[in-house]
């Protein structure tokens, strides 16, 4: 048996809206981008979405829109993709990086506080694998010193914190539609915001700084004239292929999540009494929508000491389920670990413990709406199985 990280959930449904736009002609952002973007404001509870070409650009384009700039520090958690750090280097910002709490593996907001200088400009929570960072002390602390808060809800779609879906939260929320998330466009990503200001200024810098697209162009007298560019922007822009396929799967929404988390709780009571894993945690401020199931490898109580010994063992119990056909992940990275930020800024693997931790012990099983009760009993019998035989 050969049991994927991930599954991406196609139907017919899919199938055939993606050949629209090819039979009309009309491939680059369209009238399925724009129906996505109002379908994904009213699910995310925001005013304005803006569709582009991955959560990276999202996150770019949301610190520009905030303003931005070299000089500014922005505060960001150790343990996240890469992604949301780069976005502050673009701006030729600096990234502020603050440990995290290894039981939810998002930002440790007791930390934040102590990372703010008269530079600090905003904050970038991260609603990691599909759990909302703890957004009311989070902007307690933005209203204190006047900071701007993006939210990094790559992981987030389903998410919500205190039932008001993340990304509608701060100031302007980043999704993520890679295949390894709830719903993919392939690649791609989606601004949500409630500030006409901010979702202005995106839409003009996804176009390559101009104000109109050519598909807005088309209700203007003069179609022939090209937009005016006041801006230094960017091509950021999501395809009408990928919008179609958007809009279709946006109708499965329902679906998705609520398969995504029966899957999660056959693993949460089939996988309690083991005493060397360690589940997904959900407290009661948040849902939990699993754009993946990880949890922290602890076959014993964890030291600075032995840290790098138990890295190793759960490298061999992840080689031993892929060698059975099980597909497993670490379940992100700590920047703090990556060679350009170590060289950069000076870090070391051990200034961030709980962030390198995770880095180094975390596991993401397997996880999609169509995986089957075998499929997940194969997984759960490879798993034990296999860790006796380490």
């Amino acid at each position: 048996m050969k049991i994927p990280i991930s599954k991406i959930f196609f139907d017919e449904a899919d199938f055939s809206i993606v050949q629209e736009p090819l039979k009309s002609g009309w491939v680059v952002q369209g009238k399925y981008v724009e129906e996505f973007e109002k379908q994904f404001a009213v699910f995310s509870d925001s005013h304005y979405a803006s569709a582009v070409s991955s959560c990276t650009t999202a996150l770019h384009l949301a610190l520009l829109a905030l303003g931005i700039q070299e000089g500014d520090e922005v505060i960001v958690p150790a343990f996240t993709w890469i992604s949301t750090a780069n976005a502050i280097e673009y701006c030729g910002a600096t990234p502020i990086f603050c440990d995290i709490d290894l039981q939810t593996f998002n930002i440790d907001v007791a930390q934040i506080e102590s990372k703010v200088t008269p530079k600090t400009k905003a904050i970038i929570p991260v609603h990691l694998f599909g759990l909302a960072a703890q957004m009311d002390e989070i902007k307690a602390l933005a209203q204190k010193y006047q900071l701007r808060i993006v939210e990094d809800a790559a992981c987030g779609f389903g998410t919500k914190y205190k039932n008001q879906p993340v990304g509608s939260i701060g100031d302007i929320g980043c999704f993520s539609f890679h295949p390894r998330k709830a719903i993919t466009t392939g690649e791609g990503g989606m601004l949500t915001t409630k500030h006409e200001e901010y979702h202005k200024i995106i839409r003009i810098l996804r176009n390559h700084g101009g104000g109109m697209s050519d598909f807005e162009k088309l209700d203007q007298k003069y179609t022939f004239l090209l937009a005016e560019y006041k801006h230094l922007g960017y091509n950021y822009r999501m395809t009408d292929i990928q919008g179609a396929l958007g809009v279709t799967q946006m109708q499965k929404t329902d679906f998705i999540l609520t398969k995504r988390k029966e899957k999660a709780d056959y693993y949460n009571e089939k996988l309690k009494d083991l005493n060397w894993l360690k589940l997904p945690y959900t407290p009661a401020y948040s849902n939990h929508a699993y754009q993946a199931y990880v949890c922290l490898f602890e076959p014993e109580k964890l030291q600075q000491a032995n840290i790098e010994e138990l890295h190793k063992k759960r490298n061999d119990l992840m080689f031993a389920l892929e060698e059975n056909g099980v597909i497993t992940r670490q379940g992100t990275h700590a920047v703090t670990s990556q060679q350009y930020y170590q060289q950069k800024y000076a870090i070391k693997n051990l200034d961030f413990p709980q962030a390198y931790i995770a880095d180094r012990l975390t596991i993401a099983l397997p996880l999609y709406p169509t995986m089957t009760q075998t499929e997940q009993d194969y997984v759960i019998d490879m798993l034990t199985t296999q860790y006796a035989k380490l």
